[in-house]
Parts: structure tokens; sequence; C-alpha cells
């Protein structure tokens, strides 16, 4: 396994961190092991060398520490364009989420300072123009435009260049950046796995390669593909956050729990010690909080209750998120949410609320959604309709909001929970004929997205939730189809393997059941909860033996 092999730097980082029970003290941003790249500048050999562990870094997403390193570049070199290159390339965030109106004019001034400054080649000419594609006119051309922009001048860049690693790297980079949520084809994103392969053959030891074909083969259909990157860029970049996090992706996709809990560990444990050095304590940087996400995500597979709970305690004590950005929003309103919804725990969800961490809320509609869908299920399934009705009325509202603002992609999710909280609502009034017609109605709606490359998945699948209405409704055949495949979707969900088995034993096919049960029970070996749902699972084991 990748983490095995970790440099023990990493471990360096930390004080007391009780997720990962890590010792560490603090190192400099020079220090730290990024991985190795080499993108020749026609600039001092000062710079050059500066430049490279700060592309490095740019290339395992630590943007701050990115933005610091080719500032001192600059500082090094004043006539080095491609330093203020460097600067633009890290105040956008391609698979995150658009840059603020600070990062915006630092971006835009950066862009502006290399073309002033005069690029030495034609070659650096070319990348200074492809990020300037990305902030011209940005107030008044929306953020996809200027990324296709952006795309389509590094596809340019990357043929004119077929002998430049970095151009055929960042294309592909751009390409999952503009790859649409609704492409079930997932064009974008197997072009860009292929020429990050054939860059792999050549530089395996590249940090961002590894890392892009991470992001290129996170979905269902491509994820198996992504296993030997995922088991490698950890020990490219041991001593950056993100790198140790982002081997979960692919873990998360294809249901490897207990390799997710060893990757995030490490990567929590890692951003919490910066996050303390950077900007002081009771801050909760948003990688971090990313890691943290996916951590609650796997220990709840898992049946690993006591160690969620211990999570979210963490979160639920942070004073503040730095920065207010997509990735903390979803972090610290989901946790909870998964908590509650997971281990089924309808009183808690009814009584769910956002931990009282300083955010702009305002800025993230669909991040109070995923709160009001909780309380929804919550209410509904504790059968309090008038709170479940006020809920849905907000979902209602929250999707109206984000339609207003032009955000297709998250205004679809939350309509998703819409109805699947509308589901529910109408089963605890008993119209079940409305509750089956909502829940296929918010099924069909999620299935022609794909999930955010923020995310490790729904908040729970619509589909589950059909699913676990069907079996409900006395419809076991029924419902283990749904299971079935939301199991090939999401796989090894505790949720639907669990309902699966459930379904195949009132079905009569009890060799079906006792495999999605045998699944159920290995997959929670480390089990530190004794649910209900594994209980019966190990009772239905022990009396087929």
């Amino acid at each position: 396994m990748a983490h095995a092999a970790l440099s023990t730097r990493t471990f360096m980082l930390a004080a007391v961190i009780t997720c990962a029970g890590s010792t560490a003290t603090a190192e400099t941003a020079s220090d730290r092991q990024a991985g190795k790249v080499h993108f020749p500048i026609s600039c001092s050999a000062d710079a050059q060398q500066r430049f490279d562990r700060a592309l490095a870094v740019l290339h395992s997403f630590w943007y701050e520490e990115a933005a610091k390193q080719f500032t001192a570049v600059a500082a090094a070199d004043p006539g080095c364009a491609m330093a203020q290159w460097g600067i633009a390339m890290s105040v956008w965030y391609p698979l995150w989420y658009p840059p603020g109106d600070k990062a915006m004019k630092t971006g835009t001034d950066a862009a502006a300072s290399a073309r002033a400054i005069g690029a030495n080649t034609e070659r650096e000419r070319d990348y200074i123009e492809a990020i300037g594609a990305f902030y011209k006119d940005a107030d008044k051309v929306d953020h996809r435009t200027r990324s296709v922009a952006y795309e389509k001048a590094m596809e340019q860049l990357y043929l004119r260049y077929p002998d430049d690693s970095e151009a055929a790297v960042f294309y592909a980079l751009a390409l999952d950046a503009t790859a649409p949520p609704t492409d079930k084809s997932l064009a974008n994103q197997r072009k860009a796995a292929a020429i990050l392969e054939k860059v792999h053959a050549e530089q395996p030891s590249h940090p961002g390669v590894a890392h892009y074909l991470i992001h290129s083969y996170d979905s269902a259909p491509l994820a198996e593909a992504g296993l030997p990157a995922a088991r490698s860029y950890a020990a490219l970049a041991p001593d950056v956050p993100h790198a140790l996090h982002m081997p979960s992706h692919i873990f998360t996709r294809v249901g490897l729990w207990q390799e997710s809990i060893a990757s995030n560990e490490r990567s929590a444990a890692a951003g919490q010690a910066y996050a303390r050095e950077a900007f002081g304590p009771g801050v909760l940087w948003d990688q971090s909080l990313h890691a943290m996400d996916y951590l609650e995500y796997a220990y709840l597979q898992g049946a690993q209750d006591v160690a969620a709970k211990r999570l979210l305690d963490q979160i639920t004590a942070g004073t503040k998120a730095e920065p207010a950005s997509l990735a903390a929003a979803y972090a610290i309103a989901v946790v909870p949410a998964r908590f509650a919804l997971e281990r089924r725990s309808w009183t808690e969800a009814a009584n769910i609320s956002a931990p009282s961490v300083a955010l702009p809320w305002e800025r993230f509609p669909w991040a109070t959604a995923m709160i009001s869908f909780t309380r929804a299920l919550g209410a509904a399934r504790t059968g309090d309709t008038a709170a479940a009705k006020a809920d849905v009325a907000e979902l209602e509202a929250l999707h109206a909001k984000l339609v207003e603002a032009k955000n297709a992609y998250w205004a679809d999710q939350v309509e998703v929970q819409r109805r699947a909280a509308a589901a529910m609502l109408a089963r605890a009034v008993h119209d079940d004929a409305d509750a089956l017609a909502q829940l296929r109605s918010a099924t069909e709606l999620e299935s022609s997205m794909e999930k955010h490359p923020v995310t490790p998945g729904a908040v729970v699948p619509a589909r589950e939730l059909l699913a676990d209405l069907l079996l409900e409704l006395g419809q076991p055949a029924a419902a283990l189809r749904e299971y079935e495949v939301t199991l090939g979707t999401d796989p090894n969900r505790f949720r639907s393997l669990f309902g699966a088995g459930l379904a195949a034993e009132q079905s009569g096919d009890m060799a079906k059941a006792r495999r999605f049960y045998e699944n159920l029970a290995a997959l929670t070996a480390n089990a530190d909860t004794q649910r209900p749902e594994l209980q019966t699972a190990q009772a239905f084991l022990a009396k087929a033996q």
C-alpha cells in the first residue's frame, strides 16, 4: 500500500492530532517534499530552481504555498515573467471553485505583470497568454466561459510544443476542469487520462501526472484504472496534505474503506498542523476539511462510528474556516449530515443544525440545503410532518436562489434533495404512490450528473432511498435491483450492502443474501460500534453455517 512507504517527514508536521495520533514539529515550506518536476524557463539559475519547487507544490493544489514560492521566484529575479505566470496560476482553482474577488485581482494583476515584463521565448509567451485568457474580462464574462478559453489556449500550446510535457499535463488538467458534469460519456476525462498516461510512461515520478490521473479516473466507470496512480501519488509528494488525501478519491470510488481511512488520517494530521502554523489555533483549513469529509464517509461505511463522532466533534469545535471555500462549506455541512443519515438516526437528523463555524454561508446555499435535506428526512421519518414541510419549502427556496444565480449544477443537486425529501414527506402521510414517483424522479435527475470533484458522493444516494422505500412497501425484488445498481456506482456502501442482503433474504435468494451479508461483515471488520444492521447480518450468517 502507498501509505506504508510515506516519508516520515509527514509526521514531523503535526502536533498531537486526535484522528491520526501522530506527533510532530513544523517545517519550512522549502524543506517539504512535494515531488520533482522540471519546467525550463529563461530566468536565472536560482530562479529556475525555485520555480521548479514552486511548480511541484502547485501540481498538488497547495495554492497558498505555491503563491508564496512563486512570489519568492519573482523577488529573486524581478525580470522573470514566468514567476508572475506562476502567481496567476496559483490563485485560480480549476477543479474546486471560482476564485473570490481578492484572488481574481491577484491573478489578473499577475497575468498583466507577466505580459508587461515580457517573455523571453515564444513558448513562455504562449503560457502567459493562456492564463491571460482565463482572467480576461473577468468582470464581464462568466467563470466557465473563461475556463474553456484557457482550455482552448492550452490545447493550442499542447499541439504547438509536442515535446513539452508540462503543456500536456496542464492541458489534461484543463480538460478535467471543463468536463461537463452531465456528460456521462466522460469524454474530457478519458482524453485527459490518455494524455497523462503517455507522460506517466516517461515520467512516473511526476506528482502532477499522478494527481491528475486520479481526478481523470474519479468516476465509477473509470475508477479501477486509477488505482496505480492512487497507490503511488502520496509517496511522490509525502509532505503535501492534499497529496496524502488524493488517493482516497479512487479508494472511495471502489469501496476500499481502510485504505481511504489511512490516506485521510495522514492528510488530516498534516493539514491541521499546517493550519496551526499558517492561521493559528481554532482555524479549519479547507484542505484539512476536505480530507475529513472523505475520512468521515469511510469511517461510517465501516461502522467505525466512535471514530466518526470524534471527527465530527473536531469540526464542530472549530471557530473559522480558511479560506471560505466550496470545499470548506461542503465538509462543514455534510459531515454532521452524514453522521446522522448513514446511521439512520432519524431523531438526530431531525434536529441537525450547521456547525457554528464562521463562514459566509449565504455564498453557499447548496450547503445550507444539505442541512435542510437531512432535517426533512429526519422529521418525515419521526412523524413531524409540519417540520418536514417547512424544510421541503426551504429546499425549494434554495433551489430557486441557485437557479436565479445560474448555478445549474448545484441547483440540480438541491432539486434532487427536494424531490427525495418530498417523497419521504409523502410516505409519512401515506401517499406511497407519490413517494415512489418523487423518488424515481430524484433518482433519474441524480443519475444524469457526475459528482462534483470535491465530494466523495451524494449525502445519501437517491437510488438507495428508493430501494429503502421499495423494501418498506413489500417489494423486495424491486428493491434488490435498485440496491444492486447503487452498489455498481457506489461500491461497498454499508446501507446498500445491508439493504441488498435484506432484500435478497426477503425475496428468498438466500445464497445472494449470504454474499451481501458476508461482504458487509468483511468490510466492517474494524467496526467500533455494533449497529443493528450488523447484528441482523451476523445472525443470518450464524444460521447459515
